[in-house]
Formats: structure tokens, C-alpha cells, sequence
């Protein structure tokens, strides 16, 4: 399950992507309102898309925040973990940040099996989804 976190982050990039056409900044109130994300929680998870170098912001009158990668490039895989880390549901099976189960013995393991193939197909479809994708589809 993504987090909450998780979830407003990728609701602030379709926001974003769907007024990138404006070639203006949106300020993270204008977001948080439009969006019904909590604004001091939001203004955290923004600046993380920042210095994950998905955003640019700017101070001011004219300021806020705009998409700098494009949403084509976005991958729903890269920014879950980003935000939240592991995609995988167990961490014997994750492919980035693996560590095996103390309590068992990966090989003759019953459950890796199933969880190997519930990440491989949660992968396909995450990795084959981008924002731009997400905002097509609606």
C-alpha cells in the first residue's frame, strides 16, 4: 500500500501536468485547495519533489511551483520510491532494497514465490505508467 504521502505526491504532479500548458508557476495553496491536500503537508511533500529534481519553485508574486522533468518521464515505479522506498510487499522479494527474512530459509521459502510474482506484476504496470499517461486515461 502507498502512503498517504505517496498519494499527494502523485496528485500534485497531475495537477501540475495539467496546467504545464499555462507556462505559469502554481503556488502549493492554489494545489492543496484544488486537490484537498492538507497545505503544510503538502508544502513538505513539494519540496522533496524538488530536491528530487522533479519541480523548480520560485519566491514571489510570480512564484510557485512548475514540473521541470516531463510527465512523460515520471514513472509511477521511480516516484513510489522515491517517496516511500520498497514497492515490493515483502523484503526478500524487493529488487532495490533487498534483505532477507531472518526466520526463514529463502530457499525452500513457500510465500517468496508468490510475493516474486506479485512484484513482478505490480512492476509492470508501475513502471509502464507515467503521469502524462494517468492524465491520458481520464
Amino acid at each position: 500500500m502507498i502512503s498517504k504521502k505517496c498519494k499527494y505526491a502523485i496528485k500534485a504532479l497531475l495537477y501540475l501536468a495539467d496546467h504545464q500548458a499555462d507556462e505559469r508557476s502554481v503556488f502549493s495553496s492554489e494545489i492543496a485547495e484544488k486537490e484537498n491536500i492538507p497545505k503544510k503537508f503538502l508544502e513538505t511533500i513539494l519540496r522533496e519533489l524538488r530536491n528530487f529534481k522533479l519541480l523548480q519553485s520560485q519566491r514571489g508574486k510570480t512564484g510557485g511551483y512548475r514540473l521541470i522533468k516531463n510527465p512523460d518521464d515520471i514513472y509511477l515505479s521511480e516516484l513510489i520510491r522515491m517517496v516511500d522506498g520498497p514497492i515490493a510487499m515483502l523484503p526478500c522479494v524487493s529488487l532495490n532494497y533487498y534483505a532477507s527474512c531472518e526466520e526463514c530459509d529463502e530457499e525452500n521459502c513457500e510465500i517468496k514465490t508468490v510475493f516474486e510474482k506479485v512484484r513482478d506484476r505490480t512492476l509492470e504496470v508501475l513502471t509502464t505508467t507515467s503521469i502524462s499517461s494517468m492524465k491520458n486515461k481520464v
